[in-house]
């Protein structure tokens, strides 16, 4: 098997298009509305839901993941406005 060659898939490009067509977009202002949960490995991570205050998706409430402390009311700034974080497994229908 000397004369053997394998192709290899180069993904470098597009995840480099991607990011860039992400983070074109300024800086967004978000206001915390709702907690949703705690989640991450070891529980670091507060899951809540966001609304957007202005740019391009102004008023949408999105789901994001946030690290460190916060309280309902607080204004965070968001690099972008279109990935939403994944549901956290199991907290819906759970008896408080």
């Amino acid at each position: 098997m000397a004369g053997s060659t394998q192709k290899v898939k180069d993904n470098t490009q597009t995840s480099e298009k991607t990011t860039r067509t992400l983070i074109t977009e300024a800086p967004v202002n978000a206001i915390i509305e709702e907690f949703v949960g705690r989640t991450g490995t070891r529980v670091e991570v507060t899951q809540v839901k966001v609304k957007i205050l202005d740019g391009k998706n102004k008023d949408r409430t999105l789901r994001r993941n946030v690290k460190g402390t916060i309280r309902i009311g607080d204004l965070i700034t968001l690099r972008e406005t279109e990935i939403e974080a994944r549901r956290i497994r199991g907290s819906e229908g759970r008896p408080k």
